[in-house]
Protein backbone atom coordinates (compact mmCIF):
# COMPACT_ATOMS: atom_id res chain seq x y z
CA UNK A 1 0.00 0.00 0.00
CA UNK A 2 1.77 3.02 -1.09
CA UNK A 3 2.11 5.88 1.92
CA UNK A 4 3.91 9.33 2.22
CA UNK A 5 7.03 9.91 2.49
CA UNK A 6 7.53 12.61 5.34
CA UNK A 7 11.40 13.88 5.01
CA UNK A 8 12.31 15.44 8.15
CA UNK A 9 14.64 18.13 8.95
CA UNK A 10 17.82 18.94 10.16
CA UNK A 11 16.16 22.13 11.87
CA UNK A 12 12.82 23.39 13.51
CA UNK A 13 11.98 26.85 12.96
CA UNK A 14 9.60 26.65 16.52
CA UNK A 15 8.56 24.36 19.29
CA UNK A 16 5.65 23.85 21.70
CA UNK A 17 4.57 21.43 24.03
CA UNK A 18 0.82 20.55 23.97
CA UNK A 19 -1.10 17.63 26.67
CA UNK A 20 -3.37 14.94 25.19
CA UNK A 21 -6.73 16.26 26.44
CA UNK A 22 -9.43 13.52 27.62
CA UNK A 23 -11.54 14.77 24.32
CA UNK A 24 -8.64 13.72 22.19
CA UNK A 25 -9.02 10.14 22.61
CA UNK A 26 -10.38 8.05 20.20
CA UNK A 27 -12.56 4.73 20.81
CA UNK A 28 -8.97 2.90 19.97
CA UNK A 29 -8.35 4.53 23.78
CA UNK A 30 -5.47 6.86 21.96
CA UNK A 31 -5.21 9.84 20.29
CA UNK A 32 -6.95 10.36 17.25
CA UNK A 33 -6.17 11.13 13.75
CA UNK A 34 -9.01 14.27 13.83
CA UNK A 35 -7.82 15.32 17.27
CA UNK A 36 -4.19 15.12 15.81
CA UNK A 37 -5.19 18.17 12.96
CA UNK A 38 -6.55 20.23 15.18
CA UNK A 39 -2.96 19.72 17.48
CA UNK A 40 -0.84 21.08 14.43
CA UNK A 41 -3.13 23.47 13.51
CA UNK A 42 -2.77 24.73 17.43
CA UNK A 43 0.88 24.44 17.03
CA UNK A 44 0.95 26.38 13.44
CA UNK A 45 -1.44 29.46 15.30
CA UNK A 46 1.35 29.15 18.44
CA UNK A 47 3.93 29.92 15.37
CA UNK A 48 2.43 32.56 13.79
CA UNK A 49 1.46 34.20 17.16
CA UNK A 50 4.81 34.77 17.99
CA UNK A 51 5.32 36.64 14.80
CA UNK A 52 2.37 38.70 15.57
CA UNK A 53 0.29 37.35 12.68
CA UNK A 54 -2.79 34.71 12.19
CA UNK A 55 -3.86 32.63 9.49
CA UNK A 56 -6.27 35.54 8.82
CA UNK A 57 -3.90 38.64 9.23
CA UNK A 58 -0.13 38.70 7.66
CA UNK A 59 0.73 42.28 6.98
CA UNK A 60 -2.47 42.35 5.03
CA UNK A 61 -2.28 38.60 3.35
CA UNK A 62 -3.99 35.92 5.24
CA UNK A 63 -3.08 31.47 4.80
CA UNK A 64 -5.23 28.59 3.71
CA UNK A 65 -4.50 25.11 4.14
CA UNK A 66 -4.75 22.99 0.96
CA UNK A 67 -3.26 20.03 1.26
CA UNK A 68 -2.27 17.48 4.57
CA UNK A 69 -0.46 14.65 5.37
CA UNK A 70 -0.12 12.66 8.02
CA UNK A 71 1.69 9.87 8.90
CA UNK A 72 1.58 8.09 12.42
CA UNK A 73 4.69 6.13 14.03
CA UNK A 74 3.39 5.43 17.53
CA UNK A 75 0.46 5.81 20.02
CA UNK A 76 -0.36 8.75 22.36
CA UNK A 77 -2.57 8.32 25.33
CA UNK A 78 -4.25 10.30 27.76
CA UNK A 79 -2.21 12.42 29.83
CA UNK A 80 1.09 12.47 27.70
CA UNK A 81 2.31 15.65 26.27
CA UNK A 82 3.66 16.15 22.80
CA UNK A 83 6.34 18.32 21.43
CA UNK A 84 5.41 19.56 17.99
CA UNK A 85 8.79 21.27 15.85
CA UNK A 86 7.82 23.12 12.95
CA UNK A 87 10.30 23.81 9.86
CA UNK A 88 9.33 25.37 6.31
CA UNK A 89 10.60 22.51 3.86
CA UNK A 90 10.20 24.29 0.64
CA UNK A 91 8.94 27.15 -1.05
CA UNK A 92 6.31 27.93 -3.84
CA UNK A 93 5.08 30.92 -5.96
CA UNK A 94 1.98 31.19 -3.55
CA UNK A 95 3.19 29.28 -0.87
CA UNK A 96 5.16 26.97 1.38
CA UNK A 97 5.09 23.33 2.94
CA UNK A 98 5.20 22.89 6.65
CA UNK A 99 6.60 19.69 8.00
CA UNK A 100 6.10 18.76 11.81
CA UNK A 101 7.45 16.11 13.94
CA UNK A 102 5.18 15.12 16.92
CA UNK A 103 7.68 13.48 19.78
CA UNK A 104 6.40 12.49 23.47
CA UNK A 105 7.70 15.45 25.36
CA UNK A 106 8.80 12.99 28.29
CA UNK A 107 10.29 10.38 26.32
CA UNK A 108 11.54 11.67 23.02
CA UNK A 109 9.83 8.84 21.10
CA UNK A 110 8.47 10.41 17.65
CA UNK A 111 4.60 10.08 17.55
CA UNK A 112 3.81 11.27 14.19
CA UNK A 113 5.24 13.54 11.58
CA UNK A 114 2.95 15.15 9.07
CA UNK A 115 2.79 17.82 6.53
CA UNK A 116 0.68 20.70 5.62
CA UNK A 117 0.87 22.86 2.13
CA UNK A 118 0.46 26.92 3.15
CA UNK A 119 -0.90 28.82 0.26
CA UNK A 120 -1.59 32.66 0.80
CA UNK A 121 -4.39 33.70 0.22
CA UNK A 122 -6.80 37.46 0.14
CA UNK A 123 -9.78 36.40 2.53
CA UNK A 124 -11.69 39.83 1.21
CA UNK A 125 -11.00 39.09 -2.38
CA UNK A 126 -10.96 34.86 -2.34
CA UNK A 127 -8.00 34.89 -4.20
CA UNK A 128 -4.37 33.12 -3.76
CA UNK A 129 -1.86 35.61 -3.42
CA UNK A 130 2.21 35.27 -4.24
CA UNK A 131 4.28 34.44 -1.55
CA UNK A 132 6.19 37.81 -0.10
CA UNK A 133 9.35 38.33 -0.01
CA UNK A 134 8.99 39.80 3.44
CA UNK A 135 7.86 36.51 4.69
CA UNK A 136 10.82 34.40 3.25
CA UNK A 137 13.33 37.18 5.05
CA UNK A 138 11.10 36.73 8.42
CA UNK A 139 11.30 32.84 8.27
CA UNK A 140 14.23 32.45 7.06
CA UNK A 141 15.99 34.32 9.61
CA UNK A 142 13.35 32.50 12.40
CA UNK A 143 15.93 32.16 15.47
CA UNK A 144 13.97 28.52 16.54
CA UNK A 145 12.33 29.78 19.77
CA UNK A 146 9.81 27.39 21.39
CA UNK A 147 6.76 28.84 22.12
Amino acid sequence: MPSHRITLPDAYLFSTDLPIRITDINYGNHLGNDAFVGILHEARARWLQRHGWTELDMNGSGLILVDLAVRFKAESLFGDTLRIELAVQEWTSCGFTLVYRASNAATGMEAARATTVMVFYSYEKKTIQETPDWFKERVGGDSGESG
